[in-house]
């Protein structure tokens, strides 16, 4: 990531940052504190304004980018919370997982964990509803809807089954 830096004499700086895709965002900071946030195609383009703030918004707003207030945390998990405590989340299967080469019925997936089985991508196919006779595989990416605590129940029942 490029940031090229520039002086307005008179009005401020101007900072372009490049993007990727070959975009930038401009902003320009006034000497009055206030901020100009723009878009451009690409480095000859013309700008378009996407918005203005005051010093003290963009104080606010530039912690929170910064990730002051919160930090974001990483996970191999995708998650989406339906509800306060429904979840639907994306795992894959590890090659020695217990329930790799196993039917759905066979491993008792909603008896043990509590999750419904809603979902499965194996490369370019998706298997929607899979059926109790379906097999979960290997390198599947299996899609459950459940609260929280059955969700990581079922993470265990598919990850690497001598922990590697």
């Amino acid at each position: 990531m490029t940031i090229y830096e520039s002086d307005l004499p008179g009005v401020g700086k101007k900072f372009e940052v490049e993007l990727d895709g070959g975009e930038r965002l401009v902003i320009v900071t006034h000497n009055t504190g206030k901020r100009e946030v723009y878009v451009k195609s690409d480095a000859d383009a013309d700008s378009d304004k996407l918005f203005e703030l005051s010093d003290q918004l963009a104080r606010k707003v530039g912690t929170i980018l910064e990730g002051a207030y919160f930090q974001p945390v990483r996970t191999d998990r995708v998650e989406t919370m339906l509800s306060d405590e429904t979840f639907l989340e994306w795992y894959n299967v590890d090659g020695n997982a217990e329930l790799a080469g196993v039917s759905i019925a066979d491993a008792k997936v909603r008896e043990r964990t509590g999750v419904s089985v809603v979902a499965i991508q194996r490369g370019d196919e998706v298997i929607t509803p899979p059926t109790p006779e379906t097999v979960i595989e290997a390198d599947d990416t299996v899609v459950v809807v459940g609260e929280q605590e059955d969700c990581l129940e079922f993470e265990k029942l598919i990850s690497d089954a001598n922990g590697a």
